[in-house]
């Protein structure tokens, strides 16, 4: 079937690729150990332009976008990124949505951004409609493999470089979390905000209790307190904790429908999008459209990079997740990767797209 011309040129390559890179240490949270990162990139080509998006999933992920994906994209108008998003939504259909065919749809939804605004010579965040100079970072890390000493460095490390809101992980060792959460609360000072993720390591009745112990040494986010799957225990310890504690999930979401249920069973006081996940900075701005209409902030999960952007031009978005092994990572492989200004990211208006170049000679020796 032919495909439809639009305004823009037709997008004449794209090529996923994958890279797997060693963590500093071995990390853990609350339910996952690993010692790994796995980066998938895609380059898009389109009038003599290359767009670059990047996803973090199995290396799957490459196989599936250069065997299937590449096939309906190629050849489709660069500047159409929706109809793109369109063709690719049905081609996956018989494979399912979730998973790994919605983080390879990210990738090169993302890559398709990118490309749109450099044809347009623009940076993204100006593409999509910006409606703040910069989005708040909170610094993210604090894993459950740290020592005390590894912990208090690595979260009183950002306080000290400006930035007012830090994350650790719990759920690991339930015995041990309070005296972890006391340490962390004694590294930031009490000026700062200190967030907790548990992964979804509790249950319900383990949750409620540290939600009450977690109050007293003012933390004021409590992520995945139970299973993102157990609407009706979000929805509980929403309901009985603290009411300056916000309850947070959705990081998991690859469809809207994911993220419409959730917000229908209220069981989030702020949602999480990713934009690596949730089939691309398309679908991370679907989400922000429904946090919108039901009156609830929205926040990003991880890859800083890919975020900025978006997080600067969806009204809904509270702040965005400065996590360590994602700012490692693109540090390492991007050129333009952006560091914290007083606790906030703000986008290069200078630079067109995600402003991102990579570095593919620093990245051969991951490449898998």
């Amino acid at each position: 079937m032919s495909r439809p011309r639009f305004s823009g040129p037709s997008i004449t390559s794209l090529q996923g690729s994958a890279f797997r890179i060693p963590t500093a240490t071995p990390e853990s949270d609350g339910t996952l150990e690993w010692t790994s990162t796995t980066l998938v990139l895609v380059e898009a080509q389109a009038g003599g332009k290359t767009g670059i998006g990047f996803s973090y999933a199995d290396t799957a992920t490459a196989k599936l976008i250069n065997d299937l994906l590449a096939n309906v994209v190629v050849g489709c108008d660069a500047l159409s990124v929706a109809y793109c998003w369109k063709v690719m939504i049905a081609a996956i259909r018989n494979l399912g949505r979730p998973g790994i065919c919605s983080m390879a749809i990210a990738a090169v939804d993302n890559a398709l951004w990118d490309l749109k605004a450099k044809l347009l010579e623009m940076p993204l965040v100006a593409l999509l409609g910006q409606v703040r100079p910069g989005v708040r970072a909170y610094g993210s890390g604090g894993f459950t493999s740290y020592s005390t000493e590894q912990l208090q460095a690595q979260l009183g490390g950002w306080t000290d470089q400006g930035m007012t809101m830090v994350k650790m992980k719990i759920g690991r060792e339930p015995d041990r979390d309070i005296a972890r959460v006391d340490a962390a609360r004694q590294a930031i000072g009490q000026n700062n905000a200190l967030f907790v993720d548990a992964n979804g390591a509790y249950s319900r009745k383990q949750a409620l209790a540290m939600a009450q112990a977690f109050a007293k040494l003012d933390v004021s986010w409590f992520e995945e307190p139970v299973s993102s799957d157990d609407l009706e225990g979000l929805r509980l310890i929403r309901d009985s904790g603290s009411p300056g504690m916000n309850i947070s999930a959705g990081e998991y979401g690859y469809d809207s429908v994911y993220f419409r249920r959730m917000l229908e069973a209220g069981a989030v006081d702020v949602l999480q999008a990713d934009a690596t996940r949730c089939a691309g900075i398309t679908g991370f701005m679907q989400a922000a459209a429904l946090c919108q209409a039901f009156n609830v902030p929205l926040s990003s999960h991880c890859a800083p990079s890919i975020h900025v952007h978006p997080c600067c031009a969806a009204i809904p978005v509270r702040h965005l997740e400065f996590f360590y092994d994602h700012v490692r990572i693109e540090k390492m492989l991007f050129d333009g990767a952006l560091e914290p200004v007083k606790g906030e990211l703000v986008p290069d208006l200078s630079r067109p797209g995600l402003g991102l170049t990579f570095k593919r000679a620093d990245a051969l020796r991951y490449e898998v």
